[in-house]
């Protein structure tokens, strides 16, 4: 694309003003202070590793309180983390935490941006984070990102000076951005981006430090500041009711996934950047110091403040429709200007304003809210002028090749309704987060559009475009298609326009075990994209498996509609493992991807499209004891994956807990981070310890330290820390060889510890009782031993066991030894029952 097509592209897109849910209803202050952002020619760029690094506070307080255009540009999308409010882990807890930060941005008034790397776990160095990222790629996005949001300030939340002593992820977000302040210039530096954007280079670049990293308070207050620039980020704002630590919370609070729910805050709050790089700071009152950010910063720009600061100066609260006139002739002089950077960008804010300030309404409603390729649907276009501005309607376009022509003079709160017909494109893509179309590495995203690289999110396939007149100057202003709906019980709601596949495929198991030859069902479940689907559906599977029948017939009458078909699957009589994916085939067409819907009340319904496999193994597993009940914690799959292998499981609450209700269970098993999240366990303790008493056997699975809920995690001393073993290869020693849970039923070897996923491990116990016996001693290079990841002590005529081994991610992953350990500790001290359950 040559340069001056790229910048008609740019100017373009910036004009397009769209919402992916409910559109944004501003009042008068809201206006305002648009107007006060839009007379303010500065950004700041927040850099750090993952979603919640990011300190709201600053981000809210450059963007409301500065006024500057303000980002946070997040290295990865948190695939790694865990999920305390659902089940989505991995690729679509990269989904849901990427929608939760563009939630706190639309709280805080910040934009969000993102490299290609993935979050593939714990690291505890950089070197190792550099060694699975493709360092010179995400090094080339952090410069792409400074390249494209053209940034004046930079700030690091972390600090790259002290590698390893932190998350390496951490870290290493720091170092690329030291490394990227002054590539961003260089013309040689990732030459190929200069096609799409120019070189750049930022004014300054801080670190964003603060008592935690100096080790406390006292060391924090005794530093030497003369290089730091503090912010009272507690300042107060009349027009919104709030003080800017109020509105951090509330963004931070966003992060529900990561439990960062908490309460707001008022008052005097110090927050401290540190110079690192860039034009010295003479003051230290002023990060923008020596940086023009008046309209006098670009060529042109003279003539525009004058009449933009009279708007703000004498803004009308009562009837903010007065300013429009000055507001469309400052945006014909923007067009002219030379800066192609603030042209796109403040032409953006303009546009967005002379809407708000004119009330107009401008909808575009599907009757639903996905369709399929080549399928017609019908759409609601809604317009509305509220103001008395000499407004016209000429056309709207709702796609290449559909114009229709209105000519219609949209008078003072008159609505005015179309109905159109939408013509899906027979080649059009489905909708899907672009980052997951191919599959990549465990360290980086495969993103084949170089376009894409560094947006939140995929760009809506379909939107209506509105040209129109406003005080007889051609504005055009573009509005995703959405699907506007009602249900009794919450009254008026929004959702995405989505496009999906004709026909898809699941199967609800990720992971089967086979823990004999013996056949089991498999069920499938198509979905049917729109009406009258036909077809066929089989599963394809690894040699030596064998699945009947071949082929089943495939006809569903309704659009959306599932339908359930059987299969039989005969594993082999050895050990075995592989993957069987459903495919639907329907004409020429061959459909293997699942359509996943990710669902909750703070972020937008989100549809992906993944390639449906399921992980099928076959293993000999031994096991003594049936009955498990399971208390779930932070939320995870390891009870149905234990059913999986033959135990009948049980969810029991807190407040289900009793010594009758325990009585009819084997072990009790508590879910990860359980004493974290469940505040009622703290009063049942000494039930479940007495349990273990009585001859049970109870598993905790890891906790942090921190929040943490009860006095005593155990019945013997037990002290938790952070340790833990990222490496998942890490070499695994036995120092209890000839203990019960390494030797019955199953005899654990080097080889159940082979192909486990993302860690070994962590929050280890690092300190314990005598009446414990360390099983394990695993440990990362370069580090000391860790023998605190399995610990097992007799209690009664039971066993207490606690770990921290990763169980909740290896089940999902069909990690066969993880499943023959597990085994052994559910059924340590059982060797007397009668029966083996295989």
């Amino acid at each position: 694309m040559n340069k001056k097509r790229l910048s008609f592209a740019i100017a373009l897109l910036t004009l397009l003003i769209t919402y992916a849910q409910k559109p944004i209803k501003s009042s008068s202050s809201e206006i305002y202070e648009s107007v006060q952002k839009l007379n303010f020619l500065g950004s700041v760029l927040y850099v750090a590793a993952h979603p919640d690094d990011e300190n709201t506070r600053l981000i809210a307080y450059m963007s409301n309180h500065l006024k500057a255009r303000t980002a946070y540009l997040s290295l990865t999308r948190g695939d790694g983390g865990q999920n305390l409010i659902g089940s989505d882990i991995r690729e679509l807890l990269g989904v849901l935490r990427t929608q939760e930060l563009l939630a706190a941005r639309r709280v805080d008034g910040g934009e969000q941006l993102f490299t290609r790397a993935n979050d593939f776990g714990y690291s505890k160095h950089p070197d190792e984070t550099f060694e699975i990222w493709d360092k010179d790629m995400v090094l080339s996005d952090v410069v792409l990102a400074i390249r494209t949001f053209q940034p004046d300030i930079i700030i690091n939340r972390f600090d790259h000076r002290s590698p390893g002593t932190t998350h390496g992820h951490h870290t290493g977000s720091a170092m690329l951005s030291v490394e990227a302040f002054e590539l961003a210039n260089d013309k040689t530096a990732f030459p190929e981006q200069l096609d799409r954007t120019t070189a750049w280079q930022p004014k300054r670049l801080f670190f964003n430090t603060s008592h935690w990293f100096y080790g406390g308070q006292d060391k924090f207050d005794a530093a030497d500041k003369s290089d730091m620039i503090s912010f009272d980020i507690g300042t107060f704002y009349p027009l919104k009711g709030m003080s800017n630590n109020e509105v951090a919370a509330i963004a931070r609070s966003q992060h529900l996934c990561q439990g960062f729910g908490n309460l707001t805050q008022r008052g005097t709050q110090k927050e401290y950047v540190e110079f690192l790089k860039g034009d010295p700071l003479k003051d230290n009152d002023n990060i923008f110091e020596g940086i023009d950010t008046t309209w006098n910063r670009i060529k042109g720009g003279q003539a525009i403040g004058e009449i933009l600061y009279a708007v703000e100066k004498d803004f009308n609260f009562k009837n903010p429709s007065e300013h429009i006139p000055q507001l469309v002739k400052t945006y014909q002089l923007l067009q002219k200007v030379d800066n192609e950077h603030w042209k796109n960008q403040k032409s953006k804010e303009l546009i967005h304003i002379i809407e708000m300030c004119a009330g107009l309404y401008l909808e575009a409603s599907a009757e639903t809210n996905w369709a399929t390729p080549s399928e017609a649907v019908k759409i609601n276009i809604e317009v509305l002028n509220r103001s008395d501005i000499p407004m016209r309607l000429l056309s709207f376009e709702t796609s290449e090749k559909l114009n229709v022509s209105k000519n219609i003079d949209l008078k003072n709160n008159i609505k005015y309704n179309f109905e159109e017909v939408l013509n899906i494109k027979e080649n059009q893509q489905p909708t899907t987060p672009y980052w997951l179309n191919k599959k990549g590495s465990l360290g980086m995203y495969h993103v084949d559009n170089k376009d894409l690289i560094g947006l939140p999110e995929t760009p809506r396939a379909y939107e209506v475009k509105f040209n129109l007149l406003i005080n007889n100057v051609p504005v055009s202003i573009s509005k995703e298609v959405v699907q506007r709906y009602s249900e009794p019980d919450k009254g008026e709601l929004y959702r995405p326009f989505e496009i999906i596949p004709e026909a898809s495929a699941s199967i609800t198991e990720k992971v089967i075990i086979f823990n004999s030859d013996s056949k089991r069902n498999i069920q499938v479940i198509v979905k049917a994209g729109h009406d009258n689907l036909k077809g066929s559906v089989e599963i394809e599977h690894p040699e030596g498996w064998q699945v009947f029948p071949k082929s089943q017939p495939v006809s569903i009458i309704h659009k959306g509609e599932e339908q359930s078909f059987n299969f039989t699957i005969t594993p082999p009589k050895n050990g075995n493992e592989g993957y069987i994916s459903p495919v639907v085939f329907v004409g020429n067409q061959a459909y293997n991807k699942e359509l996943i819907e990710i669902d909750y009340s703070h972020i937008p319904k989100q549809t992906v499209i993944l390639p449906n496999e399921t992980k099928v193994v076959r293993l000999d597993i031994q096991k003594k004891g049936k009955h498990i009940a399971y208390i779930q914690g932070a939320g995870d799959v390891v009870p149905e994956s234990l059913e999986q292998i033959g135990y009948e499981v049980q969810f029991l609450t807190p407040a289900e807990i009793s010594a009758e209700s325990l009585s009819h269970f084997d072990a009790v098993v508590v879910g990860i981070r359980a004493y974290n999240t469940l505040d009622d366990l703290q009063f049942k303790q000494q039930t479940l310890f007495d349990f273990v008493a009585q001859g049970g056997n109870m598993i905790v699975q890891y906790n942090t330290s921190h929040r943490l809920k009860v006095d005593n995690i155990a019945p013997y001393k037990l002290t938790l820390s952070r340790d833990r073993v990222t490496d998942e290869n890490a070499k695994v020693r036995f120092l209890s060889p000839k203990h019960p849970v390494l030797n019955y039923p199953n005899k654990i070897t080097q080889k159940d510890f082979e192909g486990w996923t993302q860690e070994r491990g962590l929050y280890f116990p690092n300190g314990w009782g005598k009446e414990f016996t360390p099983i394990l001693e695993i440990h990362d290079k370069k580090e000391s031993d860790k023998k605190g990841s399995l610990l097992v002590a007799k209690y009664g005529k039971g066993y207490y066991i606690y770990t921290g081994l990763s169980f909740f991610r290896e089940f999902p992953s069909g990690v066969s030894g993880a499943y023959r350990l597990f085994a052994n500790m559910l059924s340590l001290g059982k060797e007397d029952l009668n029966q083996t359950e295989k």
